[in-house]
């Protein structure tokens, strides 16, 4: 055994040693219940040092690949990890305590097609015969692929954007990986990553999409797979250009083992059109279609389609799981899309979501405040200090979503998202509030300074210099910042609602939590707190 993981081993960092024993857990050389070599034999095998063989065994236990037993010593397990510390969970403010929630990043109710009609409409829901029939009701296929942004070799339906993201990086990435990741980018899609002991690859944005400069060094890293959302990214709602998905394609050509996932995460609700790397990549792109924010979220249905050998492998392993995604909602799907009433009141969405994205934008702008939210239903506002802008908001009975969860690396400056979706009315005075707490004319607690790994002189993805979008050029950004307003020290809890004396400490801080019951922003201009749901 002790060969078989020296022989593994190319890379005799700790992270080449993980991603090779890794390797064999997976292809099953080394078998769940093996028990390893012990730290020395390894260090002695490879002529290096038996710290860097732990530190190499350390990320294993973290990732749930092995697990050390006292005296009895290390075994292999079946890879698993408990998610802890979710980025996903450090999104959404607390809405029970704030009356204008905009943390969630959901759509609005009121602009959803209602799925009564459809119900009636579908009839007999006797649709399934056998639990091996085709996991995509025929018709629902055909329609998908006339909407489909490039022909796939093999299509699948899935329980939404994040199930789809779960099951790709389940059938693609395996530990050590590294995969390359917008930077901002969706939370889950960090934590999904993290779970499986992958390491993200960032890579920067301008207003056309991913920068071919980024991709370009990134590539050097030899990636497993790149993950885009092709338009109304979330958070900063760019979307890729046709010509910059040309460029972004010319790139990964000479990459073949790579795989491209795009997640479209917005669907029908998008103003931009469907632009996808598969028209130039097509045997190596997923793409995946979400139909919870313009159709519903609780439909739970999103389309994956591309690769055979992706798309099949998907599939397979959810016969032994779910089977296949409910075909009466599959039916009543087919309905929506198909019937031209529901196309019109998507239409009508789609309209409304971008009145008030120039809405905002422009009551921003006027006051010197910059902001992006070009498409969807999200925007991204650069603020001085994350804490105090998020404390401000609170004050006035408004969530926000704090900026760090969606930074692979800090992009040069606090930001806020702000789900400008859900805001009906009172554009103007949002947007003042909005400017205070952006301007941070309380004082500031302070930047919060992540630790990070000094960039190395041969590493050209760490002196890559970033292109970055609007309002990134102030001071680093922290791990720490959290959604409440932390006051420094023994200053005292200024009275912001009516559970302000709520305070917490931790450490030799305490921490504000939200209760602010005053400072309305317009009349009913925000729509009911809801679940962060993609």
């Amino acid at each position: 055994m002790l060969q078989l993981i020296a022989g593994a081993v190319n890379d005799r960092t700790a992270r080449g040693i993980a991603a090779a024993v890794s390797r064999l857990v997976h292809t099953g050389e080394l078998p769940a219940g093996t028990r390893l070599p012990t730290v020395r034999s390894v260090a002695q095998a490879l002529g290096i040092s038996p710290t860097t063989v732990s530190e190499a065994w350390r990320s294993l236990a973290s990732a749930g690949a092995i697990q050390t037993r006292g005296r009895s010593g290390t075994f292999v397990l079946t890879p698993t990890r408990p998610r802890q510390k979710m980025r996903f969970s450090r999104l959404v403010a607390n809405p029970s305590t704030l009356p204008h929630d905009f943390s969630t990043g959901v759509p609005d109710h009121d602009l959803l097609p209602d799925l009564a009609p459809a119900l009636r409409r579908i009839g007999d829901t006797r649709l399934t015969t056998s639990y091996l029939e085709d996991p995509v009701l025929p018709r629902l296929e055909v329609v998908l692929r006339e909407r489909w942004p490039f022909p796939p070799q093999q299509l699948t339906v899935v329980d939404g954007a994040l199930d789809a993201l779960d099951r790709v990086v389940g059938a693609a990435v395996r530990f050590g990986a590294h995969v390359v990741v917008e930077n901002p980018t969706f939370p889950p899609l960090l934590d999904l990553l993290e779970s499986v002991g992958a390491v993200p690859v960032p890579v920067s944005l301008d207003s056309s999409g991913v920068s071919p400069a980024s991709l370009a060094a990134a590539l050097e890293r030899a990636p497993t797979a790149v993950f885009l959302q092709p338009r109304a990214q979330n958070p900063t709602g760019v979307s890729m250009t046709p010509e910059r998905a040309a460029d972004l394609a010319a790139l990964l050509a000479a990459h073949e083992s790579v795989t491209v996932v795009e997640d479209d995460h917005v669907g029908d609700i998008a103003t931009a059109p469907a632009v996808s790397l598969g028209v130039h990549l097509p045997d190596r792109v997923v793409h995946v279609r979400s139909f919870s924010k313009s159709h519903g979220p609780d439909l739970r249905l999103a389309a994956v389609g591309g690769p055979a050998t992706t798309v099949a492998a998907i599939a397979d392993r959810r016969l032994l799981g779910p089977g296949w995604s409910s075909r009466v909602l599959q039916a009543v799907l087919l309905d929506l899309l198909t019937d031209p009433a529901t196309v019109r009141v998507v239409a009508a969405a789609r309209r409304e979501y971008a009145r008030r994205r120039d809405l905002l934008l422009s009551a921003l702008a006027a006051h010197g405040v910059e902001a992006t939210a070009a498409d969807g239903i999200n925007m991204w506002i650069a603020v001085r200090d994350q804490q105090v802008a998020l404390v401000t908001l609170a004050a006035h009975g408004i969530g926000a979503a704090p900026g760090a969860p969606f930074e692979v690396q800090p992009v040069g400056g606090d930001h806020i998202r702000v789900t400008v979706g859900l805001v009906r009315d009172g554009f103007d005075d949002l947007a003042a509030i909005l400017a205070e707490a952006a301007g941070a004319r309380h004082r500031a607690s302070g930047h919060r300074t992540r630790p990070c790994t000094a960039p190395r002189a041969d590493d050209p993805l760490d002196n890559q210099p970033e292109e970055l979008l609007p309002g990134a050029d102030r001071g680093p950004v922290g791990d720490e910042r959290g959604r409440a307003g932390v006051l420094r020290g023994d200053e005292p809890v200024v009275g912001v609602g009516a559970q302000a004396d709520r305070a917490v400490g931790v450490g030799d801080d305490r921490e504000l939590l939200p209760g602010a019951d005053r400072g309305a922003v317009g009349d009913q201009g925000a729509a009911p707190a809801r679940s962060a749901v993609t």
